[in-house]
């Protein structure tokens, strides 16, 4: 019998997943040609070349000991000063080796810094709509995730509302932009008054409150659009990165945390995050792809692959009555159910073979997720099927 906890877990298991593996069946019934499977995030973007030559290289030229050898529960010391050296050129930023922990992807990250900050019963705060498994990281220890219903003309954070739900437990704020699910960049503005927030709140309570930034998808943004460095804002700032999405790397599970010097008690957060690294299983980040990033740290993916799926699809839908906001970063649309019921909107959508993911596991129900990360092809030959959803619904 598996504990109570899981069992909860079980019947929860994301929706996404669960999606993506009808889409599968569906696949071997009517061929992957015939089915437009747009649930799940996974890039559809080749990594760039440097990747397979560093590993290449690595492979044919690094002492294999340490190519695949344990180091410190934070990583190669190289890495962490290339990650940090990254950044410094980047965002004028003075990091070294000391404030940097390579981790298991974004997703390791997070729960590294929940393990390390949360007793039972703290609270995070995030903004609606975000990443489903953020209900679970938190979960995970005990924690309490306290939701700011969405703005859904913007999508930028409910600031009043915001203030109104801090209190003396709340312990981290978590942000996510480029945002999963709807592709809004926050603003320097959002950022700017949401310190400002967060500063007078640490005096009202005398508590620390650390704000947590989730950006796997930094570099994924289109046109002029600039992502704000959140540390520029506010002190207590702890920084998670992945570059499943930015190198096309999802199954490599490779990224780091970022705790500036600045952030209160610095040496015990750093300390008790690289322990956690360890102790929850995670140990190391993989050894090799540390090396890899570490040499692939000036490469992103190619861009205009997305950002002409973008532009097709947003057109497409748009002109078939459909509403959604365009999105700035990432590679999901977020579009508005044209029924009160997005789940029985998504269950039409399998009707006409196309695979898309409800709103309300993001904390937006109305809202439906499309994961544009699919081949062209696929656009083009699902837009007369999202025509007979149309016709359907709307």
């Amino acid at each position: 019998m598996i504990c109570e906890k899981m069992v909860g877990l079980v019947k929860g298991s994301s929706a996404i997943r669960a999606m993506f593996e009808e889409g599968r069946k569906m696949a071997k019934i009517y061929g992957e040609e015939n089915v437009y499977d747009f649930s799940l995030g996974n890039p559809n973007v080749a990594p760039p070349n440097a990747v397979a030559e560093s590993v290449e290289d690595l492979i044919r030229n690094e002492d294999p000991m340490h190519l695949h050898g344990y180091m410190s529960n934070t990583g190669f010391e190289s890495t962490r000063k290339a990650v940090a050296d990254s950044l410094n050129k980047r965002f004028h930023t003075h990091y070294g080796p000391e404030n940097v922990i390579m981790t298991v992807g974004a997703a390791s990250g997070l729960n590294v810094v929940f393990r390390s900050l949360l007793n039972p019963g703290d609270e995070v705060i995030t903004f609606a709509p975000f990443f489903a498994e953020y209900r679970n990281y938190v979960a995970n220890y005990d924690g309490v995730l306290v939701e700011i219903s969405p703005d859904t003309e913007t999508f930028q954070p409910k600031l009043d509302e915001f203030a109104a739900k801090i209190t003396a437990r709340t312990r981290c704020v978590l942000v996510n932009s480029p945002n999963n699910p709807t592709g809004v960049v926050y603003s320097a503005q959002t950022y700017r008054k949401m310190a400002e927030i967060l500063n007078e709140k640490q005096k009202e309570f005398g508590t620390q409150i650390y704000l947590v930034t989730d950006e796997p998808y930094r570099e994924l943004v289109y046109g002029d659009v600039e992502v704000p460095f959140v540390p520029d804002f506010y002190q207590n700032t702890i920084v998670g990165y992945s570059f499943s999405k930015s190198l096309s790397l999802p199954g490599e599970r490779i990224g780091y945390l970022v705790i500036p010097s600045e952030v209160d008690d610095y040496e015990e957060v750093y300390a008790a995050m690289g322990v956690a690294n360890r102790i929850l299983g995670y140990v190391n980040a993989p050894s090799m792809f540390q090396l890899v990033v570490e040499r692939c740290l000036e490469e992103t993916t190619d861009l205009s692959y997305y950002e002409q799926n973008r532009n097709t699809l947003y057109d497409g839908l748009t002109k078939l009555g459909f509403t959604c906001i365009k999105p700035d970063g990432a590679f999901y649309l977020f579009m508005k159910s044209p029924i009160a019921d997005e789940k029985a909107f998504c269950e039409t959508a399998k009707k006409h073979h196309i695979l898309i993911v409800p709103g309300s596991g993001f904390g937006c129900p109305g809202y439906v997720r499309i994961a544009y990360c699919v081949s062209y092809e696929t656009i083009i030959n699902s837009l007369p099927a999202f025509e007979k959803l149309a016709a359907e619904t709307l």
